[in-house]
């Protein structure tokens, strides 16, 4: 009897010791929001409105009408992410990694793109009006489907959205 009594006293204190280490070790995601992973998250209405998102992954992750107005998300990724209707006006994705993306329907009004490699990415309804996506990488068919209704000037970098995407 007392055998198991200790066994089972052995075993309740090793789960607490597990548990302790754990927490102690643990590290809070929303205290240090930059280099923060998101990858495969569902934050469908996320709100990260003028957060600072700077290098954060979003890979993969549902995006869907979030709200990002204002943030920091230079050197962010977004591989696979969706952002479909999300809220990125006034926002600073430069140098983001946002391949094989979807920013369809996305407000993208006086974002910056500045350096950003956005290939294989759906654009399809954006609001582009004054973004700057100055030295991005873009698939050229993305990039005529852009200019079509590509007008406005970015009011941080002074560049308008045409000469950005270098439009004819």
């Amino acid at each position: 009897m007392k055998t198991l009594f200790f066994r089972i006293l052995s075993i309740f204190l090793i789960v607490i010791i597990a548990i302790c280490w754990v927490l102690i070790d643990a590290k809070v995601a929303i205290a240090d929001e930059k280099n923060v992973n998101y990858t495969y998250s569902q934050l469908e209405g996320a709100d990260f409105a003028y957060k600072d998102l700077e290098k954060a992954v979003f890979a993969a992750a549902d995006l869907r009408r979030a709200n990002f107005e204002g943030a920091n998300l230079k050197g962010a990724i977004f591989t696979k992410a969706t952002l479909l209707e999300t809220n990125l006006k006034d926002a600073n994705l430069t140098e983001i990694l946002g391949d094989r993306s979807t920013f369809a329907k996305a407000n993208l009004t006086n974002a910056i793109f500045r350096d950003a490699t956005v290939t294989s990415t759906n654009f399809a309804e954006a609001i582009i009006t004054g973004a700057d996506f100055t030295d991005s990488l873009l698939d050229r068919y993305q990039m005529i489907q852009l200019c079509k209704y590509a007008d406005g000037i970015n009011p941080i970098t002074g560049v308008s959205t045409r000469e950005s995407l270098n439009c004819r």
